[in-house]
């Protein structure tokens, strides 16, 4: 029963993945910018080779919920980051 306990820590709830994807994207749209990336073209970055459906999923979510809080703007197919995001990424940068 210990070990399956200690082993519980590894364990991360749906919104903990749901963060690690969004810092994720905004780290490669950022790191990418002012190159222009299509949705398609982040999940497959991200996701990989593989493109399982979770992951492009997650991706999805990140990109949307990212452009919700004003992160990143999708423009149809294109997804940026904004300018509050640059910014910042500038500040953390210095």
């Amino acid at each position: 029963m210990e070990a399956t306990l200690k082993g519980r820590e590894h364990i991360r709830t749906t919104r903990q993945e749901d963060k690690v994807f969004e810092a994720t994207v905004l780290q490669q749209v950022l790191a990418i910018h002012p190159i222009p990336i299509t949705l398609a073209e982040l999940v497959g970055e991200i996701a990989g080779a593989d493109e399982d459906f979770a992951q492009c999923d997650a991706v999805e979510r990140a990109v949307r919920d990212l452009a919700d809080c004003g992160l990143l703007h999708r423009n149809e197919a294109l997804v940026l980051p904004s300018r509050a995001a640059i910014r910042f990424d500038e500040l953390l940068g210095e």
